[in-house]
């Protein structure tokens, strides 16, 4: 046996990580006059109220951490004009909180909230009117509405607003996110809005689009309108905490007026929801929860809201149309609930006026295909009251089918036309970007949840290639092998490939960060052409500092040998020199090398092979 006499080193090139400087505190007052940039690389804390005027735009970088003054309850206030920017990610989205620290600290209503203002059309007298909440100034930025429909006030995309809203007096309140006279070129997308010492989210006229909403444990009520609004918003999961409502006795999912008089103004409040689920405090019959809980939805003061393909359960009334006014719109088909689930409600029907008008008789009507369901068991949803709620329906589930969007109310291209009712189908969208503890939530800096990241082997077994998973942290996930038919959902998957070529394995995660994905692309190795007499072998394997390699070849041969990573990455060549016929041995130092999977790739003018080479300490 030939034995080479030179020891190969290989020498792999280290990339040190700097320690993270910790992040500086920069504290926000007064008002933001031109266009301004926050970034993750700092803490932003409200303090007072601040407000986003003369037509200056905020841009927020993903991951950003805000937090609310609360002894001057720090409210962030973008006037007419003006824009936000807050476009933040699933594993990076932005987060507005408070600024106390802990569990035994935070609280509803410990700053103020998010405001937004814009020109879109309003039904008060003169077409403009003062924000709730006590936050005008005496240059007018806290004035909302106009004409222009497609006002544009910036983006909200996975953000999150959490331990807002302060009701200084009745109707005079901050909420979570507070929306005035917003227009349909804003994009609200991906927004949670918890802990809420008011209402989670409240339109004032405007007709914004919103979608994806998380509405969680908030103080009133969840999706309050009024004063003419007249968006669409599509899928909105609701969930409270039992325990937890409104002293003033009036806690509702949906609440919705025309305007604090009943009155005909226009343009009418209508907005049109599609796909929404709220899950109301009784989870059973006998659950004990706060007797200031009252409806699922409240449809008062004229209002024409219209609600379809949703689902509506565990309130003591599930839905209430209540006033003469009222009634009207739903008697005269202005107001519409259809494709709508009721389940577990005490009294799913309720009217609050003394008039003959039959709200059973409406709602069962065979043209509005809803369906009332005895207990909140039997929407079949995956585990809804769990302390982190999936909302899921499972197999069997009244609500996977049902719903329809041949209304003309749900023509518009906005809605995502589904086969589901409620805000779930196959789908978690809340996966990743949420948060359901935000009281023991820890928050020192910039916001960023994993993504999936995974090594693998790609090995020769006789003549095929074994794709082997290892992932290297613990999201579920599952593999698409780049072959039709060719995945699995397994936790340690393993793959043989039949044939040479070149792959695309993506791993795609089912765990804290939804469907993103990592691709590699592998070249198998062709052992076919290599020869019966070519008996290539590596020891010790798995490796520890040194390994060698031994193979034999039947004549003479130009050979070259090749470290690979698990990649296919070559890292060194080992030989390249032309062997007589014989057996040869090349020695593999493995000191440098950290723990892995590598390959040791043999090729000559006959084929090529690899065999692959395990290192751990």
């Amino acid at each position: 046996m030939k034995k080479f006499a030179f020891q190969f080193t290989l020498v792999l090139a280290m990339l040190v990580a700097a320690a993270a400087n910790a992040q500086t505190v920069v504290t926000v007052t007064g008002e933001i006059t031109s266009n301004t940039t926050w970034t993750n690389n700092n803490i932003y804390l409200l303090e007072g109220y601040v407000y986003v005027k003369n037509n200056a735009t905020l841009t927020i970088q993903p991951g950003t951490l805000i937090k609310g003054d609360l002894d001057s309850k720090g409210t962030l206030i973008v006037a007419r004009g003006a824009k936000i920017i807050a476009d933040g990610t699933k594993s990076q989205p932005i987060v507005f909180t408070s600024n106390q620290d802990n569990s035994d600290e935070r609280t509803y209503g410990d700053w103020g909230g998010v405001i937004v203002l814009g020109n879109a059309p309003i039904n008060q007298t003169g077409g403009e009117a003062e924000i709730e909440g006590g936050v005008q100034n005496t240059a007018g930025d806290a004035t909302y509405g106009g004409n222009d429909p497609n006002d544009n006030s910036g983006i909200l995309r996975y953000v999150r607003i959490e331990f807002g809203g302060v009701a200084f007096e009745p109707n005079n309140e901050i909420n979570g996110l507070t929306l005035g006279g917003v227009g349909r070129g804003t994009t609200i997308d991906y927004v949670q809005v918890s802990y809420t010492g008011d209402d989670g989210i409240e339109c004032f006229g405007g007709t914004v689009n919103m979608k994806h909403l998380v509405l969680t444990n908030n103080l009133d009520d969840d999706l309050d309108t009024d004063n003419g609004y007249s968006g669409n918003v599509q899928f909105v999961l609701v969930t409270r905490d039992p325990n937890v409502a409104d002293a003033a006795g009036d806690s509702n999912g949906f609440e919705s007026d025309n305007d604090a008089t009943s009155s005909d103004a226009t343009p009418r409040t209508h907005p049109i929801y599609s796909n929404i689920t709220v899950v109301g405090p009784l989870e059973t019959s006998s659950t004990a929860i706060s007797s200031y809980y009252k409806r699922g939805a409240r449809l008062r003061r004229n209002t024409a809201t219209s609600i379809y393909n949703s689902l509506i359960m565990g309130y003591p009334v599930g839905l209430m149309v209540e006033g003469t006014a009222s009634e009207a719109n739903a008697t005269s088909d202005l107001l519409q609930v259809q494709n709508t689930v009721l389940a577990g409600n005490t009294v799913p029907l309720a009217v609050a006026s003394a008039s003959t008008w039959d709200i059973a008789n409406w709602f069962n009507n065979a043209a509005f295909n809803n369906h009332i369901l005895a207990n909140t068991s039997d929407a079949m949803l995956t585990s809804a009251y769990a302390a982190t709620p999936n909302a899921l329906p499972t197999a069997g589930s009244p609500l996977l089918t049902g719903s329809s969007f041949t209304n003309s109310n749900l023509s518009d291209p906005f809605f995502e036309q589904v086969a589901y009712r409620g805000a779930f189908g196959a789908e978690n969208w809340t996966e990743c970007w949420t948060e359901w503890d935000p009281m023991n939530a820890t928050y020192s800096g910039a916001i960023s949840y994993p993504v999936p990241t995974a090594q693998f082997t790609f090995a020769q077994t006789g003549n095929a290639y074994m794709f082997t998973n290892m992932s290297t942290n613990s999201l579920l996930h599952w593999w698409d092998f780049g072959v039709a038919g060719a995945t699995s959902t397994e936790a340690n998957p393993t793959y043989t490939y039949p044939s040479a070529g070149t792959y695309t394995i993506t791993l795609i995660s089912s765990g804290a960060c939804g469907s993103d994905t990592m691709t590699q692309t592998v070249t198998t190795l062709n052992v076919k052409e290599i020869g019966e007499s070519m008996h290539a072998a590596l020891y010790p394997n798995p490796a520890n500092t040194l390994a060698t390699l031994t193979f034999r070849t039947s004549g003479a041969r130009n050979v070259t040998v090749e470290l690979m990573d698990a990649t296919g990455r070559s890292l060194a060549t080992l030989l390249s020199e032309t062997l007589q016929a014989g057996s040869h041995e090349v020695p593999i130092n493995a000191e440098n090398l950290t723990d892995g999977m590598y390959f040791v790739n043999i090729r000559s003018e006959k084929g090529t092979t690899a065999l692959p080479l395990s290192v751990t300490r």
